[in-house]
């Protein structure tokens, strides 16, 4: 080992690590919310990419004054999503990424059609004869524990819970308690103080944080990125923050008059 530091001068310091893992992604919208532009985010936010993104939208908390409304618009917008190869351009909707993501979000599907505790209301169906192709599933859930509301599944299977309007705050709690992860989340409200009621309540659920956007979709060079707890380091990538996370800062002193007496002044007498 001693041989190693001298011959390899970058072991001297303990190596750096910078660290980012998956996310559990939430949007969770308050009853003053916009019911279409909730939707979009719940489409474009949990399916782009097949929902293969960490940022993917994946547990969403709707009031129950607009919850019938917001599915209704996201079970029409899967309806209108094209599914085929990724050369097609005009195919909102493609493969996952190899037969073992396949299954293993089939298998989920598959639970959820047999548990009393949820439903699937958009989707449902799968086939790999030609491609690992799974349909765009919409789950609603009784149980805010449900297991898809607490596992990370990489594809494009989202769950929702309808929370009464009257617990919205326990609701964030709720949020902040269900995920392991805190990579990003998003928040939807027409009122200031109950976006910053969440944004306080979620200050440690989501390293990148959404009002009233979809939670994915970080812009490069604008939006250092990058999340906590299961999450990572939240080094921020992206940013000079994540840059002094590689480097090992080295002060120097030099002095000009270099004492050459031990004794301070405030020890003369």
């Amino acid at each position: 080992m001693e041989e190693n530091w001298r011959k390899y001068p970058q072991l001297q310091n303990i190596p750096k690590i910078v660290g980012e893992t998956g996310g559990k992604d939430f949007i969770i919208a308050h009853p003053t919310s916009n019911a279409k532009q909730v939707a979009t985010a719940i489409s474009r936010g949990a399916f782009e990419y097949q929902g293969q993104k960490c940022s993917a939208a994946s547990r969403i908390y709707l009031p129950k004054s607009i919850a019938t409304e917001v599915i209704d618009f996201v079970k029409t917008d899967v309806a209108s999503f094209k599914m085929g190869s990724p050369a097609d351009l005009s195919n909102f909707i493609t493969a996952v990424i190899h037969e073992g993501s396949f299954d293993k979000l089939a298998s989920f599907i598959d639970q959820a059609k047999k548990d009393s505790d949820a439903e699937i209301v958009a989707g449902g169906n799968y086939d790999k004869s030609k491609g690992y192709f799974i349909e765009p599933t919409v789950i609603v859930t009784t149980n805010p524990n449900y297991s898809t509301m607490g596992t990370e599944l990489f594809g494009p299977v989202v769950t929702i819970y309808v929370y009464e309007d009257k617990d919205w705050s326990k609701t964030l709690e709720l949020v902040d308690s269900t995920s392991e992860y805190a990579l990003t989340g998003a928040v939807f409200s027409e009122c200031r103080y109950a976006l910053e009621e969440a944004n306080k309540a979620l200050q440690n659920s989501a390293g990148n944080f959404y009002i009233n956007d979809k939670p994915s979709g970080a812009v490069v060079g604008q939006q250092p990125f990058g999340g906590a707890r299961a999450s990572g380091t939240n080094d921020k990538a992206g940013s000079a923050q994540n840059l002094l996370r590689w480097v090992s800062p080295r002060l120097i002193k030099e002095t000009f008059v270099t004492p050459v007496d031990y004794r301070y002044p405030f020890l003369g007498e």
